[in-house]
Parts: C-alpha cells; structure tokens; sequence
C-alpha cells in the first residue's frame, strides 16, 4: 500500500528559480514517467486563465525537462461552467497524474468552485496514492481548515474574517491555517503588507478569531514548505523561512531546515 504523497506550499515565487529547485527536488522523488496535472480552478474566474495555467505548464516543459515530463492543464474553471470541476470528462485526468500543481488566483473562489467536487476528490484519491500536490499562492492558502480571503479584506474592505478551507489536512491529523506571503514587503514603509498583505496588527486580530485548537502555518515569500507524511516531517526550501503558530508560541524554521510534523499538531 502506497504512503500519501507529499504536499509542498509555496509561500510564493513558484515559478521562480527558488520555487525551481523545490519542484526539482520533489520530481526526484518519483519513478518515471512523470505526469504533471495543472488544475486551473483557483484562476478559474480570470479572464486570461487560459493564458495564466499556459504560462505554469510551460515553466515545467522548459524549466524541468529534465524530467521529461507529460504536463497537461486540467480545466476545471468553476461550477455550472462549461468546465464544470464536476465534469468527468474532464477531471479524470487528474487520475493520471503523479504530480499534481494548483497555484494563483483566489482562495475563496477556489474553495467555492472545489469543496464537494468531482475535482477535488480525484486530487484527494491521487494523494492517498502517493502522487506529490505542489500547491502554491491562492491554492495553498485554500488548503487548510480555515482560509483568509485576501482580496475580500484587503481590496474591498470587508470586515476581518475567516472562511471553512478545503481541509486538505484533517486526515493527517494537523487542524492548519496556511497563510502565504509571510513576510511580503510591497507596502515598503508606509504600509504592512506583511501576513499576506493583512499586516501585523490586523493579524493579531485575525489569530484571535482562530479556534484554539488551530495552527497557523505562515510561509515567507520564495519559500516552500514540504509536508513528507511518509516520515512524519517537514523540510523548509527556499529563499526565507517559515513560522509555525501553535498553541500561542511562535517558532521560526529556516530554509534548510527540517522539523517534525508533530509540531504542527497541538
């Protein structure tokens, strides 16, 4: 019986040379041939997700062909959408698939169109069968158990909230909430952008709308965490680090750094 497959959260720059290494890292992993789903869905609102998901699959033709491997996009834009996430004609393809990429647009769109799918439970099949989910930017933010919806707050004002995630990780035993761009820095000094563009202060807020129980998984920028349940640990890539919230203590891991699962259960 084969193990669950490792989960890799990018914090951002997936595409990026840091983000390269990780992905070469993970591919190294699996036996030939190897077989790379990009599902569209978080993106699936965008008017160019065809030209965003075309973008991500040439990045893994050129950059990792190495590899040699088979990509293909699965289009699963959104419910009652020509590509429907329901639509077996489509999503099945995922079944072929021993690595699965999921990455920009916006949780919470990705957690409406996913939750209940077709879609997501042939991505959940696949990871029980040992195929590697490499989820970055919107999608790895929409994996937990609770997601920020980023745009909601910090484009249109809505108040401090949290919404229900895919729960990737329950089954695993790890109550987590994955927030991306710890540490961004676009508002340079004259706005915290930092904890996913939320800033530090209304942050805090946010921690305490969290149930106890939860786990706050915060990854830097260019920066990816790898979730390796076959070893009960986690390996920190990339160009920063990655802060792990729990049970009101904070703990930094750098990149190279290594540490087990159990810290991410309270």
């Amino acid at each position: 019986m084969n193990s669950p497959g490792a989960i890799a959260l990018f914090g951002s720059g997936e595409t990026g040379p840091h983000g390269r290494k990780v992905h070469e890292h993970l591919m190294g992993s699996l036996t030939p041939p190897i077989r790379v789903a990009i599902l569209d869905t978080p993106a699936g609102f965008e008017l160019n997700v065809d030209l965003v998901a075309d973008k991500i699959k040439r990045f893994f033709d050129h950059h990792l062909q190495n590899f040699h491997p088979e990509v293909f996009v699965v289009k699963a834009r959104g419910k009652g959408d020509a590509f429907d996430p329901d639509n077996p004609l489509l999503v099945d393809a995922l079944l072929e698939a021993n690595y699965i990429f999921a990455g920009p647009g916006s949780p919470t769109y990705a957690i409406r169109h996913l939750v209940g799918t077709r879609a997501l439970a042939n991505l959940v099949v696949r990871h029980h069968a040992g195929a590697i989910l490499a989820l970055a930017s919107a999608a790895a933010a929409a994996s937990g158990s609770f997601a920020l919806p980023v745009y909601e707050i910090f484009k249109a004002g809505h108040e401090l909230h949290w919404v229900p995630g895919l729960g990737l990780f329950r089954e695993h035993g790890l109550d987590l909430a994955v927030v991306t761009h710890w540490d961004n820095k676009e508002g340079g000094s004259e706005l915290d952008t930092s904890r996913c563009y939320m800033g530090e202060a209304r942050f805090r807020k946010l921690l305490g709308m969290l149930p106890t129980s939860m786990t706050v998984l915060g990854l830097d920028e260019h920066t990816a965490c790898i979730l390796d349940f076959a070893a009960d640990e986690c390996t920190v890539m990339g160009l920063g680090s990655v802060t792990v919230l729990a049970g009101g203590v904070e703990t930094s891991y750098g990149s190279g750094m290594s540490f087990q699962m159990g810290q991410l259960r309270q």
